[in-house]
């Protein structure tokens, strides 16, 4: 792996587990807000969620400093960890047991995120990509985005309102990962790069909006029904991103890209059925 890739694991493994704990706490206190309700002025009253959005923030600290190190498709399935931390804290926090089927589900997870990494060997790509290679993959992105949001708002089903928005927000985040590789490296030049970029504006709008729809999609519906969504759609939209604008690709041969796609097809399954065990707590 290209970078500093012992770092980059180690950085995405305690942004993971921050970001556990601030999921297990939003979670609580989202979707205790009756629909009807303004959701905004109810969670800031919320010291739950308050504690949420101080493990988001250490959260995304770490994974700053891990994309510093590592490329997008290295650190962003690593945080699919999260659901292996997040299920101990939930079940505490219920008063629940975690059963065995649902441990050899994380333990699957772990395994099949391990042989990615070590098959896939990602490489960094060129995170100062110019304009012009963002505009196609950014209007598909969005336009699905903007879909998701709209038939989400008319849906009369809850489920469906929820696994739309939840999908939309993830998406906003793996845009915002992306985003993120470069930013950090503006921060070499001074400030003045930082706030004159169009990425840094684009990180922050992304990161916002992502982290509305979040909330309102643990609000709209059952948390079996938006968890899933946004812990998918997150990787999945950042690997789209690192992959068609920033040139990221994996450094292995035809039998290795086999290997790597039996390991996203295993690792999508475990995160959905933990992100429901989860939710079912």
């Amino acid at each position: 792996m290209s970078g500093h890739p012992l770092g980059a694991i180690v950085c995405a493994l305690l942004a993971a587990l921050l970001f556990a704990v601030a999921a297990v706490a939003q979670q609580h206190a989202a979707s205790a807000v009756p629909e009807g309700t303004s959701l905004i002025r109810a969670l800031l009253r919320n010291p739950r969620w308050w504690a949420g959005i101080v493990g988001d923030a250490g959260g995304y600290a770490m994974q700053v400093a891990a994309l510093s190190l590592g490329a997008v498709l290295l650190v962003q399935p690593i945080l699919v960890s999260m659901l292996v931390f997040a299920l101990p804290l939930s079940a505490r926090l219920n008063g629940r047991r975690v059963t065995g089927p649902t441990w050899a589900t994380a333990i699957l997870l772990v395994a099949a995120l391990a042989c990615f990494l070590i098959v896939g060997d990602p490489t960094q790509g060129n995170a100062n990509a110019p304009l012009r290679h963002w505009i196609v993959p950014l209007a598909i992105l969005l336009g699905l985005i903007i879909a998701a949001v709209a038939i989400g708002a008319l849906s009369a089903d809850p489920s469906h309102r929820a696994m739309l928005f939840g999908t939309a927000g993830g998406a906003l985040f793996g845009l915002a990962a992306a985003l993120t590789s470069y930013v950090t490296t503006l921060f070499e030049h001074g400030l003045g790069d930082v706030f004159g970029s169009w990425q840094t504006w684009a990180l922050v709008t992304s990161g916002l909006v992502g982290l509305y729809l979040q909330q309102l999609a643990f609000q709209s519906g059952p948390l079996v029904a938006s968890l899933p969504a946004i812990t998918i759609s997150e990787p999945l939209a950042a690997a789209f991103v690192g992959i068609t604008v920033l040139h990221e690709r994996m450094r292995t041969d035809a039998l290795g890209l086999v290997v790597i796609g039996g390991t996203v097809i295993l690792m999508c399954a475990t995160t959905i059925r933990l992100s429901r065990a989860q939710a079912e707590a």
